[in-house]
């Protein structure tokens, strides 16, 4: 079950005038497997931060893929959030379906997909600035690998 946070999103963003601009954005890549549809499923994070490199894996139990798609978007914003790594975030998914809806190019029509999408929409607000962007699952393999790994290490 995911994690539930009561925060509210911070004061406007402020920067020192010699730094507006320059950091750097953090890099979330996020990947969500499911072994049917629904079947057993896992997500998986990967995080860059200046040198810093964060990895995440979760077994959620039954999902479709669409949801565990969501829910690794979900669960990398809220390390990021745990982790106070609010700086502009450009993240990486290589579901086109839930980029093109967040990006409002797709309308959601399945309710729990909707609900999904406002809590990630909601976690969006903390950062100061977002870009979702769809890559290739070739670019995504590591994220790919951690879902995979957290349904493996669930079914052992």
């Amino acid at each position: 079950m995911a994690k539930k946070l009561s925060l509210s999103p911070p004061l406007p963003f402020k920067t020192t005038e010699g730094k507006k601009g320059n950091d750097p954005p953090i890099l979330l890549y996020s990947d969500g497997a499911a072994r049917g549809n629904p079947g057993p499923a896992g997500i998986g994070v990967v995080i860059h931060a200046d040198a810093t490199k964060i990895e995440g894996k979760r077994f959620i139990g039954k999902a479709t893929n669409n949801t565990a798609e969501y829910e690794a978007l979900i669960y990398g914003l809220h390390l990021l959030i745990d982790k106070n790594l609010i700086r502009p975030l450009k993240i990486h998914s290589d579901s086109q379906l839930m980029v093109r809806q967040l990006n409002g190019q797709y309308k959601i029509k399945q309710s729990h997909l909707r609900e999904l999408a406002r809590k990630a929409r909601e976690l969006l607000q903390f950062f100061p600035s977002h870009e979702i962007i769809h890559i290739p699952r070739e670019q995504n393999k590591e994220a790919d690998r951690l879902a995979n790994e957290a349904i493996d290490e669930t079914n052992k």
